[in-house]
Order: structure tokens, then sequence, then C-alpha cells
């Protein structure tokens, strides 16, 4: 009787995770690994929309929103953007993906906070929104 309670406890606690995760993230054709994502949202409020050569002029801690295509993943939760004036990276973490699959297909729209340091900026992205 005690195995058995033992073994339900168990197996109770491995597959309550499997039920509590949503399908969602970045799809890279070469890499197709899903990322789980809960339900939810952020809303940064007021940020200026701009492109990758603007944010590079900006100061460190703004918020802005870029909008272009996630071209690769490069590390677990790192991702090479691209506009149409030029590239940077950005990380999004599993939870903001709330849900939607992303292809270097789909255009994007990201708000974060800009973090930039002497050679590099990147974009701590807070929102992801798949564009039509």
């Amino acid at each position: 009787m005690k195995k058995r309670a033992a073994l339900i406890t168990l197996i109770a606690l491995t597959t309550t995770p499997l039920f509590a995760a949503q399908q969602g993230g970045f799809s890279d054709p070469s890499a197709p690994a899903m990322h789980s994502s809960k339900a939810g949202g952020f809303s940064a409020g007021e940020a200026s929309v701009v492109t990758v050569k603007q944010a590079e002029e900006m100061k460190d801690d703004s918020w802005i929103t870029v909008r272009g295509t996630l071209e690769k993943q490069i590390g677990d939760e790192d991702y090479l953007f691209r506009d149409n004036t030029g590239s940077m990276k950005v990380e999004i973490d599993h939870k903001r993906w709330e849900g939607q699959n992303v292809t270097p297909k789909d255009r994007v729209e990201l708000t974060g906070k800009l973090d930039k340091d002497f050679n590099s900026i990147e974009l701590d992205v807070k929102k992801v929104r798949k564009l039509p």
C-alpha cells in the first residue's frame, strides 16, 4: 500500500509540469527547439518605435520598440534581430513568447529596455508581438 501511494505521488510530481507548459517561441529551421511559456503579458507603456541604427545612438536603459525579423537563435534566450538598417542581439525570456510561434519569415514587434555596453548593443525584450 505504501509503495503504491509513493508511486502515485512520484508520477503526479513528475508529470504536472508537462500539463502546465504552453507552446510558443522561435522556430529556426536549422535548430527546431520549442520553448514553453505561461499566459500573461507585459505592458511597457509608451515606447518609441525606432530602427536598429537609431537604437545605436540612444541612451542605455531606453525603452524602445523595434520592428523586423528574428533571423536565428544564437543562445538559449538570445536571438539575432534584423531590420532594414542593421542587426542587433536581443534577449527574449521563454515566458515572453506567450504561446506565439515565430519563424525567420515572420515580422515581429519587440518592446524592451536597451542595454548598451562599450562595443555592443542588446535589447532585453519584455513583449513580443507577431505582426500580420
